[in-house]
């Protein structure tokens, strides 16, 4: 087998005991530079999407298009690759997949031809009834060339027989379930919807007379606009002739962004709710300080993620905060040929302990949440390898017991270690000392609400609680299995 996929393997497997995000969206008007920012927006997005990206720019006459697999920097860094994308208007899609091996095909933003003119679309979510609308379209005649549920609204958005893109685009929108993001660029339009519960997060920007459309702040800020405001929850906006308008067709519902964004997401330096990430994640740590603290030396971070609320944490506890276990950020790139004896290393290829920080002390270890476990007993083990003397987890969010339907890969019920065991078999099976979460109502007065609204809560906080704001597919699938005709070995 070959080193890149031995690695890609053992890093998604390390990397699928964190819950990860799949997409992240980015678009632009009118700004002679287009997709240059695209590039550079989609830079600073890369941790919403690793295994591919893409960017459409339009010229005025014509759309075009680029696609490639793997990072951003990798392929749009380079000038020729952008000189293929001429034009003033310009969207693009950083993805992260969910089955099977990533293809081409799949890549966003996809591009169709309508009566109406060119359509083009990036998508950041999950339609939870995907299934069953992709088989009805495909009844009535529609070819499919991905297993994307994106192309399922394009397909929506074709078939509509209303004569104006807005008017297409909003019987699309009725007929789609889920979470979700969606920036789409026509001629000389720029387009941003968010979905009527606000699930998946989508924010504005303008830089001097461009107005932007991000998943993120931090696309913002690496571009040098100016942070508008949120795109609210079932709102669609338009840019067209550098003026920004608005629209409401759905029946208002009450704004349930994902809590996750809040946990982990986001980076830390975007403001969402109006604070940054990295506040409301060291005010975690503080909560669960005073919810869960006892007698130890030191208090360490699972870096990157467990961070802030170990600061949080340290500082209301007044312990000594160390850097005990330290990431390698390069892993991925060039690295030896492994032999069959250090194929297994497994976690060690990311993170390895500080032994003079760990040794001979109890430690608290921090991190943002536990999904299989699988990786957080690889690492208690580590730090027992190092000479640790005691090693407490703490972890700054309640248990996850349920999984997510709307554009969150993460595993079935069944593979979540919460859903299976009790807070003493959890600790048994991690290996550590004690192990304790942060309360579900301590989460809530972390991010400034006086308590959780148990009759219309704040937050989709389904993954704690079982409460979705949106029916789960009844098969109870939350991807889109891999076609044949878009095997790994297919040619794109």
């Amino acid at each position: 087998m070959k080193i890149s996929l031995i690695l890609k393997k053992k890093l998604k497997k390390f990397d699928y005991d964190k819950l990860s995000e799949e997409c992240g969206v980015f678009g632009i008007s009118n700004h002679e530079d287009a997709s240059a920012l695209v590039a550079l927006g989609l830079h600073a997005l890369q941790h919403r999407g690793q295994e591919g990206c893409g960017i459409v720019s339009f010229d005025g006459k014509n759309y075009h298009s680029e696609k490639r697999q793997g990072l951003v920097g990798d392929h749009f860094t380079n000038p020729e690759t952008l000189k293929k994308l001429p034009g003033d208007f310009a969207i693009g899609h950083n993805r992260y997949s969910t089955t099977g091996e990533t293809s081409l095909r799949n890549i966003q933003p996809f591009f169709a031809d309508l009566h109406v003119g060119g359509l083009s679309i990036a998508h950041n979510g999950n339609l939870t009834n995907a299934l069953a609308l992709r088989e009805n379209l495909v009844k009535d005649g529609a070819i499919f060339r991905t297993t994307s549920d994106t192309e399922t609204i394009v397909q929506l958005i074709a078939k509509s027989k209303r004569e104006k893109i807005l008017d297409k685009l909003i019987d699309a929108l009725f007929q789609i379930q889920g979470g979700y993001a969606l920036v789409l660029m026509t001629n000389k339009k720029v387009i941003g919807v968010r979905d009527p519960f606000g699930i998946r997060p989508l924010v504005i920007g303008k830089l001097k007379e461009s107005f932007i459309l991000a998943s993120e702040t931090c696309a913002l800020d690496i571009v040098g606009a100016t942070f508008v405001r949120e795109v609210e929850n079932g709102e669609i906006v338009i840019v067209e002739n550098n003026k920004l308008k608005s629209f409401k067709p759905f029946l208002k519902q009450k704004e349930r962004p994902c809590i996750f964004e809040y946990i982990y997401f986001a980076r830390p330096d975007s403001i969402i709710g109006g604070k940054c990430a990295y506040e409301y994640r060291k005010n975690f740590g503080v909560q669960l300080a005073k919810e869960t603290d006892i007698a130890a030396d030191i208090v360490i971070p699972v870096p990157d993620s467990g961070v802030p609320a170990a600061l949080g944490y340290a500082e209301y506890s007044k312990k000594r905060f160390e850097l005990g276990l330290i990431r390698n950020h390069y892993v991925g790139r060039t690295f030896i040929e492994p032999t069959q004896s250090i194929r297994s290393l497994g976690v060690k290829l990311k993170l390895s302990p500080t032994k003079s920080v760990v040794k001979n002390k109890t430690i608290i270890l921090i991190d943002d949440s536990l999904v299989r476990g699988t990786t957080c007993h690889k690492i208690i083990k580590m730090l027992y390898e190092a000479g640790a003397k005691e090693v407490h987890v703490r972890i700054a969010c309640p248990e996850i017991k349920f999984p997510d339907f709307y554009g969150v890969d993460m595993p079935t019920k069944n593979e979540l270690l919460a859903y299976k065991k009790n807070n003493s078999e959890m600790c048994e099976y991690i290996k550590a000392k004690s192990l304790k979460f942060l309360s579900l109502e301590g989460l809530y007065k972390s991010l400034g609400k006086d308590k959780r609204n148990n009759i219309y809560p704040q937050f989709s906080d389904h993954y704690f609680t079982g409460e979705y704001p949106i029916k789960p597919p009844e098969n109870g699938e939350t991807t889109v299995a891999q076609l044949s005709l878009l095997s790994a070995k297919s040619s794109s």
